[in-house]
């Protein structure tokens, strides 16, 4: 049976740089392209940003098996790791991973992982 997860991540981006797109970067990871049918195959999710001047924090909140979590978790970070991304219009975001860890579910948050975790 699926359970919810967190994953934070930090990252730095120069100015001007579109903070979707390491969070498109997630969904290419764990579903194959940022536009897809749903559902995720591997994990429904949802990534939310944050940005303050060149730092961008992600919160990735998804729904997997429990045997699945370690490689949804090794999915984004190499995702993240990747540092870079074209987007549909041509451009490239760049971005470098500053850190990423396991995160908590928030109380606020246990209506949406409720939703990820029935699909």
């Amino acid at each position: 049976m699926r359970q919810a997860f967190v994953h934070d991540a930090v990252v730095s981006m120069k100015a001007g740089g579109d903070a979707r797109a390491p969070g498109a970067a997630i969904t290419v990871a764990l579903c194959g392209h940022w536009e897809h049918e749903p559902p995720c195959p591997l994990a429904p999710h949802h990534t939310t940003t944050e940005r303050s001047g060149e730092e961008v924090r992600l919160r990735v909140l998804f729904a997997a098996e429990p045997a699945a979590e370690a490689e949804v978790r090794s999915r984004i970070e190499a995702a993240l790791s990747g540092a870079a991304l074209a987007g549909p219009d041509g451009v490239t975001t760049s971005w470098q991973l500053r850190s990423a860890q396991a995160g908590l579910l928030r109380k606020d948050e246990t209506g949406h992982a409720a939703r990820l975790v029935q699909g």
